[in-house]
């Protein structure tokens, strides 16, 4: 419980800190000024790309659950999706865990649940590695020293040693605690739970080589990165401003915005204002004050309407748990 209580109290600190240094320096009068200036067309526009995200991913999940329980329904997959975002608004991370509790039944246990949670991850993190090779590739010119100097370089050298090396010591490690464990299942309860529990986790990973439309998996990914992009140019048109900005700058800010979902803050609140205002002043030439504006628009307008569904799933879900 205490050591819950410290991440949670160093997570909100990290997001604080990440916040001053979005805010630094801010002309609050052109700030407001340029978000007086939204156009409500575009921010609707954002808005229904924002819902088919969801809506896709809803429909991604239930193509990786079906395998393994046929009679999951769509409003109960929704539903757990949804307040599972809302949590991780608050508590970065926890929602995946909260959202796997409302779908578990006999056939879907918690571990084949969760199984298929880390599925979607794997897959929306090669999403993100794509993103990032498709803007780079199409404009190396202006995003390759970004890249190289911003991204690469702390990666690879600036530390003084290798994070790839790092990366796979952490796998050998894993490696050998997951062969250590199955090797003593069978002699230890406490390995033999522990086996169990990794081989309902593979299971659920493993249901998305059991689809029957296992292309419909590939399409709905590709349709919730595509709608995640298409948030990032309805922003730009939505700031009259930043409205010349183009489809390959948008996919590239919106690569950006998602590394910030990965640092362990709450709803990204600091990380994604940060990394965004950050690359849209250095490297696109965005005008002082309107990289903020810009990820405050996309920030908040998001999260007010996962703020939303999630408490009417919420509700619905503990009506329909009375009942």
């Amino acid at each position: 419980m205490k050591k819950n209580i410290l991440k949670y109290i160093l997570s909100f600190l990290l997001a604080g800190i990440l916040v001053f240094f979005a805010f630094k320096g801010v002309d609050w009068g052109a700030f407001w000024s340029g978000l007086g200036q939204t156009r409500l067309l575009w921010l609707g526009m954002f808005v229904i790309f924002s819902l088919l995200a969801l809506v896709f991913r809803e429909e991604r999940w239930r193509a990786i659950i079906l395998p393994i329980d046929q009679n999951a329904k769509r409003l109960d997959i929704w539903d757990a999706n949804n307040v599972g975002n809302l949590v991780n608004v608050v508590l970065p991370g926890a929602g995946e865990f909260v959202r796997c509790g409302y779908i578990t039944r006999r056939n879907m246990t918690y571990d084949k649940a969760l199984g298929t949670i880390v599925c979607e991850r794997v897959c929306d993190l090669v999403a993100v590695i794509a993103l990032f090779a498709i803007a780079l590739l199409t404009g190396w010119s202006r995003f390759g020293s970004f890249f190289v100097e911003q991204i690469w370089t702390p990666l690879t050298g600036r530390l003084g040693f290798s994070l790839w090396w790092v990366f796979a010591g952490v796998v050998l490690v894993l490696a050998a605690l997951i062969w250590a464990v199955f090797h003593w299942s069978s002699s230890n309860k406490v390995f033999g739970k522990i086996a169990g529990w990794i081989r309902g986790l593979g299971a659920g990973f493993a249901s998305i080589g059991k689809m029957q439309h296992k292309w419909m998996f590939v399409l709905y990914t590709v349709l919730i990165w595509t709608m995640y992009v298409l948030m990032s140019w309805a922003g730009f048109k939505a700031l009259p401003p930043l409205a010349d900005q183009g489809v390959a700058n948008a996919l590239f800010i919106s690569a950006v915005g998602n590394v910030a979902s990965v640092i362990p803050v709450p709803g990204g609140i600091g990380a994604f204002h940060y990394l965004v205002k950050e690359t849209l002043e250095t490297l696109f030439g965005a005008p002082e004050n309107m990289g903020l504006v810009y990820a405050v628009f996309c920030h908040e307008s998001h999260a007010v309407l996962i703020i939303i569904l999630g408490i009417i799933s919420y509700i619905r879900l503990t009506l329909r748990k009375k009942a």
